[in-house]
């Protein structure tokens, strides 16, 4: 039987109030409206992975129970950009949302159901109120069992209403291309072409050979119709794929195909075969991976993940990238924030860097923590550059030989709230949300500032041809554009192709003689600040195993607390990673205000909660990340309790 999770209190639910609606055809929608219907209010931000996985995983629920149950998406922004109401409308046209959406950028409804983390969940009963409230992923067995457990209730009440809910589907728009979001140029012939573009047509769910006039479409991959389905071009299914890698004419001779795709939200890698049309899956199983917890409580997160490539759970593959010193298709791993590789010609699939942790913490590839990558590039070093998209950084894994072993660098960002439009000095320059980054010739990177909606260019220290040193900087390359998700050097060398992705559209830019100096300051996420007091202040996580689980003891204490303040003087002590989930701080008084930042994992297996954990059961690893504004009161708070709970 499924752990319920009901909560035992009866809390009167708040009114829905915000800017407008999405997806309701102009009707403003009110609690009052929604009565008689169980409602789960999505709390969401479109830049989130986590929340991107919620969107689907809440689909087959709002299926099943149509006649009963109304998903309304309440959009609460992380970003500034996402608080703009052309972004949100191209977001929910983008990823498909079928439920109404009320756009909240100023956190008015996200304070009144005290939501603290993306995602957060709240399902509200026929009668008005809170039956539930649960953050993260992988809910969606227990809201399934709440679900019919309100349905058998209020029909016997009498308070449940049957019916059509209150979703209006917007008009469908033609275009050729639908929400591109990666490309890569065609360095060889394929089909009959040497020039051209590859592109992810994400909103088509299709992949395209595009012309070198970046408009006429020579050749397709996918019905057009998300899935997953292989075989003949026409008939093949993707959903939502990004990343794109045109293997060497050697290696796709060997193998049978030619293209590595990043199949995302069916957490997949697929291969394309240019000449014959056929799709293939390479690698994943389809159901998305979770940390393993016990390869990551092992210290043993890096290489071959040893089990045949299709039969691996992946997570929202974002890009690919062909390595020819690895002899493998780097893969950013943007659900599990790692990069994995695959190598086409012995299937075998590991994890390259990262621990699967969310944040921005530098150094070995087996300690590093990224944050939704999203980009990748290989300079003429053979560095690895990543767009980090949730913390809004450019990272790079040196790998060259003249570094004495591989280690992850943080060349631009702070974390995993501060972003902004700053060029200038690398350790102040701010980003918001890069998705694309390319390496040039002259040993700059560009990135796809995507959020700011500019193209900016790092160039690191170097002697001029007068002898002088030139120290690192930021500049800006261009800005204005929508959403610009990838950028790539043109075949002549002197413009730049940029995948505009809110404008449908590729793009040619002219490389500027002189470059842009822009800054428009530095931020953070704008959130409701919660009052603490100075001095002791006592942190505790709860959490509670899902039925026929139980705590993994077998290599000590299963949980851990890892906590962290922005600016870090904040926390005078109690600071760092322990295991545990509770902890003691101390708060520094002559600190205004700040974040604190505050990530728990808990380790379960399968298993009964009286027995011995069986020799092959799986084991799942549970984790949340916060990030808790805090302004420092004499009658502030003294103590935060989080909830970090695991339902199947």
């Amino acid at each position: 039987m499924t752990e319920t999770i009901r909560r035992t209190s009866r809390v009167r639910a708040s009114e829905l109030l915000g800017r407008s609606w999405l997806n309701t055809g102009g009707t403003q929608l009110s609690l009052e409206q929604l009565r008689g219907k169980i409602i789960i209010l999505d709390f969401w931000t479109f830049c989130c992975i986590n929340c991107l996985h919620v969107l689907d995983e809440l689909r087959p629920l709002e299926a099943k129970y149509a006649d009963v149950l109304v998903t309304v998406g309440v959009h609460s922004p992380k970003f500034e950009h996402e608080a703009d109401p052309d972004a949100l409308a191209a977001a929910v046209e983008r990823y498909e949302i079928e439920h109404p959406v009320l756009d909240d950028p100023e956190l008015i409804t996200w304070q009144a159901y005290s939501a603290r983390a993306w995602p957060t969940l709240v399902v509200v009963d026929p009668e008005g109120y809170i039956a539930a409230s649960l953050s993260g992923e992988g809910h969606v067995a227990g809201l399934s069992s709440l679900v019919d457990e309100l349905i058998t209730e209020h029909e016997a009440k009498g308070t449940l209403h049957r019916g059509d809910g209150p979703y209006v589907a917007p008009e469908p728009v033609s275009r050729t291309l639908r929400f591109p979001s990666k490309a890569v140029p065609l360095h060889r012939e394929l089909n009959g072409s040497a020039e051209g573009f590859l592109v992810a047509d994400t909103g088509h769910h299709r992949i395209v050979q595009l012309d070198a006039d970046l408009e006429t479409v020579l050749d397709a991959w996918g019905s057009g119709e998300k899935g997953h389905a292989d075989g003949a071009a026409a008939a093949a299914q993707f959903n939502e794929p990004q990343g794109l890698a045109l293997l060497p004419e050697s290696i796709a001779e060997q193998v049978g195909y030619d293209v590595v795709v990043a199949d995302t939200v069916n957490h997949r890698l697929r291969g394309i075969n240019a000449t014959t049309g056929e799709v293939r899956t390479l690698a994943g199983n389809g159901v998305q991976r979770l940390l393993d917890a016990e390869r990551t409580r092992t210290d043993q997160v890096i290489g071959s993940l040893g089990t045949a490539a299709q039969d691996i759970s992946l997570s929202s593959p974002w890009d690919v990238l062909w390595s020819e010193e690895l002899g493998a298709v780097v893969v950013a791993m943007a659900g599990t924030h790692q990069l994995f590789t695959f190598d086409p010609t012995s299937g075998d699939i590991g994890v390259y860097a990262g621990t699967g942790l969310e944040g921005l913490i530098d150094g070995a590839p087996e300690e590093a923590w990224f944050a939704q990558t999203s980009g990748l590039a290989l300079d003429a070093r053979g560095d690895l550059w990543i767009a980090d998209a949730e913390t809004s950084a450019l990272r790079v894994l040196r790998t060259s030989a003249n570094i004495a072993a591989p280690a992850v660098e943080t060349v631009i960002g702070e974390g995993l709230y501060d972003f902004g439009f700053r060029d200038g000095e690398p350790a102040q320059a701010r980003m918001q949300h890069p998705l694309g980054v390319a390496a040039l010739p002259d040993g700059s990177v560009l990135v796809a500032d995507t959020y700011n909606g500019a193209i900016r260019r790092y160039k690191a220290e170097h002697t001029a041809g007068d002898g002088t040193v030139v120290p690192a900087a930021v500049s800006t390359v261009a800005r204005g554009l929508k959403e610009p998700s990838d950028v790539l050097l043109d075949a002549d060398g002197s413009t730049l192709v940029v995948v505009e992705t809110n404008a449908h559209q590729l793009v040619r830019i002219a490389v500027p003689e002189e470059y842009l100096t822009v800054d428009e300051g530095a931020t953070q996420t704008q959130r409701p600040r919660t009052p603490v007091a100075s001095g002791t202040f006592a942190l505790s996580v709860s959490f509670q195993a899902p039925t026929g689980q139980k705590l993994d003891h077998r290599w000590g204490d299963p949980t851990q607390l890892q906590v962290s303040a922005t600016p870090a003087e904040l926390l005078l002590s109690g600071a760092g990673t322990t295991e545990g989930l509770d902890r003691t701080l101390e708060l520094n008084g002559e600190i205004a205000e700040g974040v604190l930042h505050i990530t728990a994992r808990a380790a379960a297996c399968d298993g009964d909660p009286g027995g011995e954990i069986p020799m092959h059961a799986a084991c799942h690893l549970y984790q949340q990340d916060w990030g808790i504004p805090v302004v420092l009161e004499e009658t502030g708070d003294h103590e935060l309790t989080l909830d970090l709970r695991g339902v199947k």
